[in-house]
């Protein structure tokens, strides 16, 4: 069996904690424009092209063919919401993240990341965790022609990091867009991590290789794939990983 070559992260939510700023820019925003939404909505759509879920929420207000000067008039009130939190607050890393990082690294695989957000906010997170030179490739929603859970994200990771084949691809986030996108794609393995907004029962609904508490249980798990060729994330082996990373 192929080995794994490539890793590809969602960012926030699941290498970087998700303090739910992302949703408060978003209803800040349309709220401002008088635009009806709920939490739970917007819950649904995290992980997905951000300039999108702004595009679904005025059009269902107004008119399919509502003109994309209202889209980005909101889409610019969260732009700017979304950044001011960024600069003021900082980032928090996932525990562990850094960890599983550079043991990935040891074994010769190669690092992306891929994200819902646009390339400039994207960046300024890496950035302020200092990973920004970690990944061979970091791809934004703004880099493709649709988000999540279309697989081009992924296609274009694996494009800028050199890696031709699926088979020798994982892809890890934290949302049921992020396990669409990986079965989208093909990629060996899909693994959802619980350090989102999304427990457990939810993203069990998703088609995945495996459900882990955060990105700190991969290089244990992984080790179970190298091991004996076909680790099926069992619950044993992810309660092993979970102990292992205490």
């Amino acid at each position: 069996m192929d080995a794994i070559k490539l890793a590809i992260f969602d960012v926030a939510g699941t290498i970087v904690q998700d303090r739910g700023e992302v949703l408060r820019a978003f209803s800040t925003a349309l709220e401002k424009h008088g635009i009806a939404h709920t939490t739970a909505e917007l819950k649904e759509w995290k992980g997905a092209s951000k300039q999108e879920v702004i595009r679904h929420f005025v059009r269902r207000r107004a008119k399919p063919e509502a003109s994309e000067s209202a889209v980005a008039a909101v889409y610019g009130d969260f732009r700017r919401e979304l950044e001011r939190h960024y600069r003021d607050n900082g980032v928090l890393p996932i525990p562990g993240a850094a960890e599983t990082f550079a043991r990935l690294h040891e074994h010769g695989i190669l690092l992306a990341t891929t994200s819902g957000f646009y390339r400039e906010i994207s960046e300024l997170i890496l950035e302020l965790s200092g990973w920004h030179d970690v990944f061979s490739a970091r791809i934004s929603s703004s880099d493709v022609l649709a988000g999540r859970p279309a697989p081009y994200m992924i296609f274009r990771a694996m494009e800028t990091a050199g890696v031709t084949s699926v088979r020798e691809v994982i892809n890890v986030g934290d949302t049921p867009l992020d396990l669409q996108a990986g079965t989208n794609a093909g990629v060996r393995e899909v693994v959802g991590v619980l350090t989102g907004l999304h427990g457990r029962e939810r993203l069990q609904q998703e088609p995945h290789t495996a459900l882990l508490d955060s990105v700190a249980e991969l290089p244990c798990w992984m080790e179970g794939l190298r091991s004996d060729g076909r680790n099926s994330a069992t619950a044993g082996h992810a309660q092993q990983c979970a102990r292992h990373t205490g």
